[in-house]
């Protein structure tokens, strides 16, 4: 499950939070690249960067993945 997209967290960036978050889910639960996770959003509709999901990434992935690793994911 996605983890829940806090509005203030995302203040500031282009996309909505809910974007921002299932992207960085994507990459951090699954073995993912950047550019997978920029394909799967853009079969969704959505047209963003793979440069972008890697910044989301290095500024949100380290929340997300103690979220992961407390709920028993490896």
């Amino acid at each position: 499950m996605t983890p829940s997209a806090t509005p203030g967290l995302y203040k500031h960036h282009r996309f909505p939070g809910e974007i921002i978050s299932h992207a960085v889910w994507r990459y951090f639960r699954f073995p993912l690249s950047h550019r997978d996770v920029e394909a799967l959003l853009f079969v969704r509709g959505v047209m963003v960067s793979y440069e972008a999901i890697r910044k989301w990434c290095r500024t949100f992935g380290q929340q997300y993945a103690n979220q992961l690793r407390r709920r028993g994911f490896p």
